[in-house]
């Protein structure tokens, strides 16, 4: 779901892995332009990387470490003590389950030094839930782990930690039509986007997913920016719009969201969900009012974001498009959904860098939260412990020393995504080859 994740952001599309839609001579001249831009990557003369632009290469993320886990042994698990209702745990269970069966048994996932197969991975996520099933004691649940279950932490950032924000379903008001309150445009895949597999030219490329951009003249080139985007007239000819908002400001952090709800004027409720972006880098306007000196650190927060931006109305062009990336939607029944396809489940569902995360894992989260009802700064939140399911991933989300929350959506989940950003730690269970 989270498109930035900040996050943005799940990152969910339906493409069938070999190149974009649209009408049959685009997909022509995409051919054409696809074989041109891999010649020269393959003769050195582009440094472009997938959904990545040619001059953004100087900034181009690092290589994700060798083993983001650390596999622990007899007396160094931590203490299984979750403190949320474990109904919510078996949903979000079902769904990774069904995750599992759309891909093939003998798909191997990283847990460190070893691999498991996606197999494997149904059987310890079967085990678990049978065992919880039962409503056990967390003394029982520790024994249950420490008898049948492999654990490995996240070895973190450089200090061996995990920063942990959240993301949230918000609700905005919005129109199916544009008129004098509902201004701003919710754009829909473009007919002229396309998205490259490298992979399916040269086995080079199997770490990376897909190039994103346009045709111009025969050649592949990076997508419009966001200040492109907004500037050209006529972009809803090939974006048709899904819905039309109230706020600019709403747009963002809908992107940033990577999906939501739109309350419309007679009362009915539409879902908008990440359909893909624009390829471009993300890049937090958190961090550009923070580096500004407009912002302090300790007070970030996506209420402080909006706040400046209604405060600053002159300057909106400015921080806004201080991130060039720019997300899509589409209407669709049910979700929200993460990266994986299936439904996330509120406080149960996290996104990682699944480059160096197992898909669909079983972990177990320590971080703090807000007392429900209680809208305190993040100093005086409890510390907290819960078994979630990796099934999203973010754009902003990268590295071992990064994991988003989903938190739902109303008062308590708007709150707690939009100034959660505390360390804590993270750790993948499975299944013991021989328990």
């Amino acid at each position: 779901m989270r498109s930035m994740r900040l996050h943005g952001g799940p990152i969910y599309s339906k493409l069938e892995g070999r190149f974009f839609r649209g009408p049959r001579s685009e997909k022509v001249n995409a051919l054409i332009g696809c074989f041109l831009v891999l010649l020269a990557v393959c003769c050195g003369l582009s440094g472009c990387k997938p959904d990545e632009p040619a001059k953004e290469k100087t900034k181009k993320i690092p290589d994700a470490p060798a083993l983001p886990l650390k596999k622990l042994f007899w007396g160094e698990y931590p203490e299984f003590d979750d403190c949320l209702d474990l109904k919510g745990l078996n949903a979000s269970i079902d769904s990774s389950l069904t995750y599992f069966s759309r891909v093939p048994g003998d798909r191997t996932y990283p847990f460190g030094k070893e691999t498991v197969t996606a197999r494997h991975m149904v059987r310890s996520l079967k085990a678990f839930q049978a065992f919880i099933a039962r409503s056990p004691l967390p003394e029982q649940v520790n024994a249950f782990i420490e008898e049948k279950f492999q654990v490995y932490e996240s070895v973190g950032n450089p200090g061996g930690k995990v920063l942990f924000t959240g993301y949230f379903e918000p609700t905005y008001e919005g129109c199916l039509n544009p008129d004098e309150t509902c201004p701003y445009p919710l754009f829909s895949l473009p007919s002229d986007l396309l998205k490259i597999d490298l992979s399916l030219f040269s086995d080079e490329y199997n770490g990376h997913k897909t190039l994103t951009g346009r045709v111009d003249g025969g050649r592949v080139v990076p997508y419009y920016s966001r200040e492109q985007i907004n500037l050209q007239q006529g972009f809803e000819t090939k974006a048709k719009p899904v819905v039309w908002l109230e706020n600019r400001v709403d747009r963002f952090f809908l992107e940033v969201q990577g999906s939501g709800r739109i309350l419309l004027p007679n009362g009915k409720i539409i879902r908008v969900h990440y359909a893909g972006s624009n390829g471009n880098p993300y890049r937090s306007v958190g961090r550009y009012l923070i580096d500004k000196g407009e912002v302090p650190k300790e007070a970030m927060s996506m209420d402080a974001i909006r706040n400046f931006l209604e405060k600053n109305p002159g300057r909106m062009d400015e921080v806004l498009n201080h991130n060039p990336s720019f997300v899509f939607f589409q209407k669709e029944e049910g979700g929200p959904y993460g990266s994986l396809g299936v439904a996330l489940t509120p406080f149960r569902s996290i996104a990682t860098d699944q480059r160096v995360f197992p898909k669909g894992a079983l972990c177990f989260v320590m971080a703090s939260l807000p007392e429900k009802g209680v809208y305190g700064p993040r100093d005086q939140w409890k510390s907290a412990s819960f078994f979630a399911m990796n099934q999203d991933t973010g754009g902003a989300i990268k590295g071992p020393g990064r994991a988003d929350l989903f938190c739902g959506n109303g008062r308590y989940a708007e709150f707690t995504a939009g100034n959660m950003n505390n360390v804590g730690r993270l750790f993948f269970l499975v299944l013991k080859s021989n328990p």
